[in-house]
Order: structure tokens, then C-alpha cells, then sequence
């Protein structure tokens, strides 16, 4: 060590205090549980143990799944007829036939109609051949019987939509002649609907008649007022040209 002034006066060592060691309240108990569940065999097995057998070895092929054993065919289920023959049968020998297939070739190829050719089309000058019939260039369809005719599904679909509707309509009025209600008719619907259309039209002009510049409180207010009204009047327009039926109550 290098020598100095301070290593002169003896250094006394200070020794760590150690905090006391930890222990447990419940370790009474809980040593006193386990002096009372202990067993002979909890932690080396029981103290006699059953020798194996050397009679009971594991044999080769004895961990494998066994199938099921087959079951036998029953009497009353028939095998399938085979449409090729069986292994056992023989053609049948020795039978000639007395046709001439020569003639009756002939007389078929004379008599017979000439078979019509295909038509087709080609792109081009040298081109490539198709079939007319599945190039969409031949009106088949047209020409169908029910071309044109609605299908049955539509009409029976359209005839459910009008019952519907109509044992809709019928309870409507029902409840509606039980609350007093009115429909309105078609002369009355039409006037209204004339009558809001022109109210709209005399607030669309005054709309068109504010000043271009709109610089003062008043002159906003009375902009969105006039927007509300147009705006309600094209809601009722749109209401009653939409529902050709409509109901009021009596007053």
C-alpha cells in the first residue's frame, strides 16, 4: 500500500448488522398439518408393492387397433345385377347370319336423306370456322312460343303483392272508420298538391328577390325562414305524390 498520513491510526472494522430473519406466523400450523396428513408412501411409494408376473410380457402386435370382425352377407340382400359378365360365362357359338350387309349398306346409303350441313361463319377472308347456331348471331330466341310472355313465378308474384295490399287497404279502413277517419279523394289530393306547389313558388320568388349582399341580422333571419318554408313545402309535395292514399281525421 502506498504510504500516507491516514494509514498512521488503526481502522476499527464495522461489521453489517444483519435485520432478523423472517419467520412466518402460520408456520405452526402449517406444520402441524403436515405432521398430521403425512403418509408411509406420500413421497417413496407405499411400502409393498404387487410383483409383476413374468407371465404378463408385452407381446409383439398387441398395441395395434384390431378391426371389428367382418360380418357375413345376409340371404336377403341381392348382389347388384353386373353389367359385364361374369368370369364363368362363354359366348354363344356357331350362330352365323344369313344378311347381306353389303347390299343393305348400299340400299341405305341410296334411299337414305342427305345430311345437311352445319352452318357456320368465318371471321375473315381466310379465317378460322364457327358454328352459326351458338355465335348469338341467330335469332333463336325471338322466335320462341313464350317469348315475350311474363313467367309464371312474376304473375303469381305480382297476384300475392295485390292480395296483400288490398287485405292491407281493407284493414286500414277498418281502423280508420273506427277512429273517425276520412280519405281524401283523388280531386282533393290534386288541389292540395297545386295548392302547395304554388305556395312554393311564391316563396321561391321572394326567395329570388333578396339582395345579392345580405349584411344585417334582419335580412339573414328572414333568408332562413324563407329556406325552412321551401323546404317544408318540398317535404309535403314529396309525401303526398309519393302515397297515393291518404287519410285525415274528421274534424
Amino acid at each position: 500500500a502506498e504510504e500516507s498520513i491516514y494509514n498512521l491510526l488503526p481502522r476499527l472494522e464495522e461489521k453489517p448488522v444483519k435485520p432478523p430473519r423472517y419467520i412466518s406466523i402460520f408456520r405452526p400450523s402449517v406444520k402441524r398439518e403436515a405432521e398430521k396428513n403425512k403418509a408411509q408412501w406420500k413421497t417413496m411409494g407405499p411400502a409393498k408393492v404387487a410383483v409383476p408376473s413374468p407371465k404378463n410380457f408385452l407381446q409383439k402386435h398387441s398395441k395395434e387397433p384390431k378391426l371389428p370382425a367382418r360380418k357375413k352377407e345376409q340371404d336377403s340382400k341381392k348382389l347388384p345385377a353386373l353389367s359385364v359378365p361374369r368370369r364363368t360365362d362363354h359366348p354363344v357359338m356357331g350362330i352365323q347370319s344369313k344378311k347381306n350387309f353389303i347390299n343393305t349398306n348400299a340400299v341405305a346409303a341410296i334411299t337414305g336423306l342427305p345430311k345437311k350441313p352445319q352452318p357456320i361463319y368465318v371471321d375473315r377472308r381466310q379465317g378460322d370456322k364457327y358454328l352459326l347456331e351458338t355465335s348469338g348471331l341467330v335469332p333463336k330466341y325471338i322466335k320462341k312460343k313464350d317469348y315475350g310472355v311474363t313467367p309464371k313465378y312474376v304473375t303469381r308474384r305480382n297476384e300475392e303483392i295485390k292480395r296483400a295490399q288490398e287485405e292491407y287497404e281493407a284493414n286500414i279502413l277498418e281502423h280508420l272508420k273506427k277512429k273517425a277517419m276520412k280519405q281524401l279523394s283523388d280531386e282533393e289530393r290534386r288541389s292540395i298538391l297545386q295548392g302547395l306547389k304554388k305556395n312554393w313558388e311564391e316563396v321561391y320568388r321572394e326567395f329570388q328577390g333578396l339582395p345579392v349582399q345580405i349584411d344585417t341580422i334582419p335580412k339573414k333571419i328572414y333568408k332562413e325562414k324563407l329556406e325552412s318554408q321551401m323546404k317544408q313545402l318540398e317535404h309535403d309535395i314529396e309525401v303526398i305524390e309519393k302515397h297515393k292514399v291518404i287519410y285525415i281525421a274528421n274534424e
